[in-house]
């Protein structure tokens, strides 16, 4: 089935917004593909103990990866000025494959939160689960929920013929709702809720345990593992935050009926899109700097070290923690048997009020006092 239909040979001047979109999209591809290629290689080529935080990185990665391989079309729809041109199952493709991106992403992120949350609070529980097994399952898990939260967009995008002037017939592939308001909020809200209230609320719910734990343990130490999730984090609400606000804007216009609030909303939504897709590219320029320190002894593999240095953070965290409650326990222990050895030597001296005993005596009761 033919995509593009035009009644003239001319086709649409690229306009500002899609000049922007191009640059974005074009440093994303540049930038974001052979860096992600690096990060995979690194894991399986030179990193000999992969962490829990090494895998979920290296699973960042390949969804990263994944999704800018459709850059090109991407490039392509922008800058040929001739609408879509791939078809009407391409058109749904690539915006479904961006959706699972987007919610494993943000999954993933959680599930190395909830590894440092248990890796500070309950260090022997940690350690129990953190084998392959679990790892494997609670990945497939996070797989499994993207492709299902992001069937909607199968349903939400399409290929639409538009008539522009000069008398030019374009397809494109745009957003459709089946012409319903519903439609339009259940997507939005939906998106908003499961790819950024949701996990956003679970993140912080970690991370506020661990703080308060590593406070309670006087254990301030922040590890390079920690840091490395922490700019992941932050990066990737900087860049998806936007977008999910426009949602928010767009669904208010809808209920009330604004026409200038839609609109709005539907002239931020291309330039928003295109910078949270920029998201996929970043990671790799995180990993660059937070490695930088290795990069004069291990050469190009110091990305490896990096990633083999959160192993021994999230051992040493465990090991902290644990000799933190250790401490505690000892301590507890050390002022009960005081109290009792205290108490002791009340009432021996009340017992032995008014009573002679024999200098060895007394040197023998120090002696073991002292023992003790």
């Amino acid at each position: 089935m033919a995509s593009n239909i035009t009644t003239t040979p001319f086709s649409l001047p690229i306009s500002a917004s899609a000049q922007g979109g191009i640059a974005i999209l074009t440093l994303a591809f540049v930038l974001g593909f052979p860096g992600n290629l690096f990060v995979v290689w690194s894991v399986f080529c030179r990193v000999k103990k992969r962490s829990v935080t090494c895998l979920l990185v290296l699973n960042l990665a390949l969804a990263d990866a994944f999704v800018l391989l459709s850059a090109p079309l991407f490039l392509r729809y922008l800058a040929g000025g001739k609408g879509w041109e791939f078809g009407s199952a391409a058109c749904k493709l690539v915006h479904y494959l961006s959706s699972v991106n987007m919610y494993v992403s943000i999954y993933l992120i959680c599930l190395m939160s909830l590894d440092r949350c248990m890796a500070v609070t309950k260090p022997f529980l940690s350690q129990r689960m953190r084998t392959k097994r679990s790892l494997l399952v609670l990945l497939l898990v996070v797989w499994v929920m993207a492709f299902i939260l992001s069937l909607p967009m199968l349903f939400y995008r399409s290929n639409q013929k538009r008539t522009f002037p000069g008398n030019i017939n374009l397809t494109l592939c745009d957003s459709y709702h089946f012409d319903s308001v519903g439609h339009q909020i259940f997507q939005y809200v939906f998106e908003t809720i499961m790819a950024c209230l949701v996990p956003f609320i679970l993140i912080n719910i970690f991370y506020s345990s661990v703080i308060c734990r590593l406070k309670s343990a006087k254990f301030q130490q922040r590890s390079q593992g920690s840091r490395l999730i922490l700019l992941i984090i932050f990066t990737f609400g900087i860049f998806w935050l936007p977008y999910h606000i426009v949602n928010i804007i767009e669904v208010v216009g809808l209920l009330t009926g604004s026409d200038s609030v839609l609109k709005a909303a539907r002239t931020a939504r291309p330039n928003v899109t295109a910078f949270a897709y920029f998201s996929s590219a970043v990671n790799p320029i995180l990993y660059v700097f937070a490695g930088s320190s290795h990069i004069r002894q291990a050469g190009v593999s110091f990305m490896a070290k990096l990633f083999e240095a959160t192993n021994s953070d999230s051992r040493s965290a465990s090991t902290s923690t644990r000799s933190g409650r250790e401490t505690s326990v000892l301590h507890t222990m050390s002022v009960k048997l005081g109290k009792a050895f205290k108490g002791k030597d009340k009432e021996r001296s009340i017992n032995m009020a008014g009573k002679e005993l024999d200098e060895s005596v007394f040197k023998t009761l120090e002696s073991a006092e002292q023992i003790e």
